[in-house]
């Protein structure tokens, strides 16, 4: 018996020495950041707490432009315009006995066709070129049969449009019938193109709708859209129209409650939040304490002025204990690739040893019995 419990002795010994060294399912804290105070150190700590969440909700955005570019929504009149590679039909009635664009068996001819020029214009017998770019059907008819009242006084006239191009708009992709739509009206918004186009494509996870138009793109998150009435823009003639899966996401690790990839089902997220998504940490394993988001910025991001970071690698640390600072994770952003890691408690180790510790002692009880 007494070989045994210096065995046992030698074994706590061991264990206790060595108990950083087990096993175990996430970094401690400090053996993430136990460089921090090294000025050649590769990364910098910045604790998120009430003095310090103003001035960092200041820093550069990294992973995407912190925001997404969208317009206000307006409204426009309900007739549409005459646009350049517009078709335009005419049918022109002419009841005189001598009519320079009728015959006597028929009072009417049809011009069908006629396509808007560049600057503007279509071509009509008698009269030349008539410029109707940018005028309602019914202006353009109007001023047709004015320049016709010169040769045939009592003209009428009967003008159809047919959008062209410039004048209609692309559902490209992320609907259940993309295609090209022509602008029925000045008032034609984005909501009724998607209408239109057959939905959003419900394969689509978080889906972001994205407009491009004149070389600069707009986006915005579908549900917003919804929700949103102002959100609900005019379309264009020419513009683009697609919707994609958000693509940005953070990394989860540690004693949280999974250890994933995680997609932002929302525009921003916070850290408290981010947690949410996660089932929260580890009510076993993890350090409240020593909740970490590592985040890189590029070189151009670092300041000294204290309006950026001094490294381009830095660590945020949370401490949940606090109800000061759990209210400033409140605040504080996760950016797109973002890791949020979780450490886990050094009490941990200690707990595995003595859990070894009890089961020898346990075979030593049953040893001693014998």
């Amino acid at each position: 018996m007494q070989k045994f419990l210096k065995l046992l002795a030698t074994f706590v010994v061991l264990f206790t020495v060595s108990a950083c060294s087990l096993p175990r399912g996430a970094a401690i804290e400090n053996e993430v950041v136990r460089n921090q105070d090294d000025e050649n150190a590769a990364f910098s700590v910045v604790p998120v707490t009430a003095d310090s969440i103003a001035q960092v909700s200041q820093w550069p955005a990294t992973g995407w432009a912190g925001h997404y570019h969208w317009f206000s929504g307006t409204s426009g009149p309900k007739s549409n315009v005459i646009r350049p590679g517009d078709l335009i039909d005419l049918v022109i009635w002419d009841n005189q006995p001598s009519s320079l664009l009728t015959s006597e068996s028929e009072k009417s001819v049809q011009m069908n066709g006629l396509r808007v020029s560049p600057n503007g214009t279509i071509f009509v017998p008698y009269i030349n070129e008539v410029a109707i770019g940018g005028r309602t059907p019914d202006r353009a008819r109007a001023l047709i049969e004015e320049r016709l009242e010169i040769v045939v006084p009592d003209a009428q006239v009967q003008l159809s449009h047919t959008a062209g191009a410039d004048n209609s708009v692309n559902a490209v992709r992320g609907f259940a019938s993309p295609g090209t739509y022509p602008l029925p009206s000045r008032d034609f918004s984005v909501l009724s193109l998607i209408s239109q186009a057959g939905g959003i494509s419900p394969d689509l996870a978080n889906p972001l709708v994205r407009i491009s138009r004149s070389g600069s793109n707009y986006e915005i998150r579908a549900d917003t859209l919804l929700q949103r009435a102002s959100a609900n823009v005019v379309l264009r003639g020419g513009d683009q129209v697609s919707v994609e899966e958000d693509s940005r996401y953070f990394v989860a690790l540690g004693a949280t409650g999974s250890e994933t990839i995680v997609p932002f089902d929302q525009e921003h997220i916070t850290a408290i939040e981010a947690l949410a998504l996660l089932g929260g940490i580890s009510d076993t394993r993890a350090n409240p304490k020593g909740i970490l988001i590592l985040r890189d910025y590029s070189r151009k991001d670092l300041r000294s002025d204290g309006t950026g970071p001094v490294k381009t690698q830095v660590v945020f640390s949370i401490d949940l204990t606090s109800a000061e600072d759990i209210f400033a994770a409140r605040k504080f952003q996760i950016n797109p690739q973002d890791l949020v890691m979780a450490t886990e408690s050094p009490i941990n180790s200690i707990r595995t040893v003595f859990g070894l510790i009890g089961s020898v002692v346990g075979v030593g009880n049953a040893v001693s019995g014998n």
